[in-house]
């Protein structure tokens, strides 16, 4: 009996051989093809039973060329990579990661936070230069006098909520499509929220309603000399618009992680602006979000193969196509 095939596309800087083994062992044979170019997936998929994806783009017409395949789990949160509605029509599985860095990127966003309010980008560069603290241009507000505002509550958001209750002295959010609400957080609407946070932390999605949401507008709407921290998506901050806020004072300073183009241009403003605390798009980064983002696809995989239902699905398809051939 021939063994069931799954291919692994594109892992970028992650190391697959930990993902490899697992399904090895589990009796799969695999393939990295090591690459986002759909001849080369094709041609490493023409018999596969599943695909392990990274940010390659799987759609119609390479679903076509991999007749197969009736399981697809990614290696993030994201899955916009996959034409969802065209696996669902034909019948495949798709897998998710949700928490995989979910602690990583909510520990990234309260450092981030707590070192605009300590002003330590600004303390070590006093240092640095051969001052000391008689020389600090501002001094640091303490973070329990302040409220730490969320935009967004979802699974990221919530970790934040949990572990900067003790250090700030409020948190208030805004999300109008959360269901139930943590402990210890006020739910207020929007403009509250704006007027309110002295630092404003941002966690929703990049959908059609919220690209560019941070634009002159909403900048104008928060509180003066707020800060603002993003390890969500790039494209939800207008980044004209911040360095005009950043510019003119009415911001005092902003954390991020991610940015409309990745990485930013030598010239970018973005990259020298004195008053921004900036990151590569490395919150997700720990040693085990690194080994969680191989393993648990391939555990996703063998899941669907064994039990016939992968652990995240965000598909679920159904029809006699949708079962492994185990």
């Amino acid at each position: 009996m021939s063994h069931p095939v799954v291919v692994i596309t594109d892992t970028e800087e992650l190391d697959p051989g930990p993902a490899v083994r697992l399904l090895s062992a589990a009796g799969f044979e695999v393939r990295v093809v090591g690459s986002r170019a759909p001849d080369a997936i094709a041609a490493a998929a023409r018999d596969a039973d599943a695909l392990i994806v990274g940010y390659a783009r799987i759609d119609a017409a390479l679903f076509d060329r991999m007749p197969r395949v009736r399981m697809i789990a990614t290696m993030s949160a994201g899955h916009d990579m996959i034409d969802t509605d065209e696996a669902a029509r034909r019948g495949i599985w798709v897998a998710n990661l949700p928490h995989a860095a979910t602690e990583d990127v909510a520990v990234h966003a309260l450092a981030q936070a707590l070192a605009l309010v300590r002003r330590l980008p600004q303390a070590d560069a006093v240092v640095r230069s051969g001052g000391w603290s008689q020389d600090l241009a501002d001094v640091p507000r303490r973070a329990g006098e302040l409220t730490l505002g969320v935009l967004g509550l979802g699974r990221i958001a919530r970790v934040l909520t949990r572990i900067a209750g003790p250090v700030f002295g409020r948190i208030v959010a805004h999300d109008p499509h959360a269901a139930d609400w943590p402990d210890g957080v006020e739910r207020v609407d929007l403009d509250t929220l704006l007027a309110r946070a002295d630092v404003l932390s941002l966690h929703v999605p990049s959908t059609p309603g919220t690209r560019g949401m941070v634009d002159a507008g909403l900048l104008a709407r928060m509180r003066p000399g707020s800060l603002l921290v993003n390890v969500s998506r790039g494209d939800l901050v207008d980044p004209d618009a911040l360095l005009a806020a950043l510019d003119e004072g009415r911001l005092a300073g902003a954390a991020l992680d991610v940015f409309p183009v990745e990485p930013p241009a030598d010239d970018d403003r973005l990259r020298s602006h004195p008053r921004l605390l900036l990151s590569p798009h490395s919150a997700f980064l720990s040693d085990a979000s690194l080994r969680a983002y191989v393993t648990e696809p391939a555990r996703n995989v063998i899941a669907w193969w064994t039990d016939g239902r992968p652990h995240t699905p965000v598909v679920v398809p159904s029809g006699p196509t949708a079962t492994a051939s185990a």
